[in-house]
């Protein structure tokens, strides 16, 4: 089987990590040879840039600072976890890729295209076979954020709404740019109703197997 490259992308507070459990779930009863990572991490080296990107305790962090550090992330975690896999004829299944860079920092912060130039260094031009991408206005996003139980707000997430409309324009954008690759999911119904949506595009894309 061909290796197949699937991420999911939404605004916070959009419900990706529900619907990831639901994809695995479905992924693995129908026995896919799956990988499951996240962004930024997936490996040992980007995790500790995790850490870094999201700790509140650096509001200092410039854009540029934010934008290299997710770049240099993905660059390690594309390298080390998701090529290997994909050359193995394995499924990836990454929780954020590129798309989220372009929305938070090329919008959000406002970078423009040098993120895209910078992460296309990064990656070597890798771009996913299917990107799910949770469509949820980010006033309804935020307060889903705010209402859940001993969740701490990272850094990205503390942003004022103001910031958040920006990453979401960013995220519509990407969707009109590239509707062949992006399937735009409309996550404001109830859990099932959206991922009845994702199961659709996720057996579009592995019947082509």
């Amino acid at each position: 089987m061909k290796g197949y490259f699937i991420t999911i992308e939404g605004s916070d507070g959009s419900g990706k990590s529900t619907q990831l459990k639901k994809i695995i779930s479905y992924l693995e009863k129908k026995q896919v040879d799956l990988v499951v990572t996240r962004e930024p991490g997936g490996t040992d080296v980007a995790e500790a840039i995790r850490e870094l990107i999201l700790d509140p305790a650096y509001p200092q962090m410039t854009a540029k600072t934010e934008m290299l550090l997710y770049a240099a992330a993905r660059a390690q975690h594309v390298e080390e976890k998701v090529l290997p896999a994909l050359q193995a004829g394995k499924v990836v299944l990454s929780d954020r890729y590129v798309d989220s860079s372009i929305a938070y920092q090329a919008y959000g912060r406002g970078l423009g295209d040098m993120v895209a130039q910078v992460n296309a260094i990064a990656t070597g031009g890798l771009v996913p076979d299917l990107t799910v991408f949770l469509d949820l206005p980010p006033a309804v996003g935020m307060a889903r954020k705010q209402q859940e139980e001993n969740h701490e707000l990272d850094r990205l997430e503390q942003e004022k709404l103001e910031f958040h409309q920006k990453v979401y324009e960013g995220y519509d954008a990407l969707c009109k740019k590239e509707p062949e690759r992006i399937c735009r999911i409309d996550a404001s119904g109830t859990i099932e109703e959206v991922f009845g949506q994702i199961k659709a595009a996720l057996d579009e894309l592995l019947d082509r197997a």
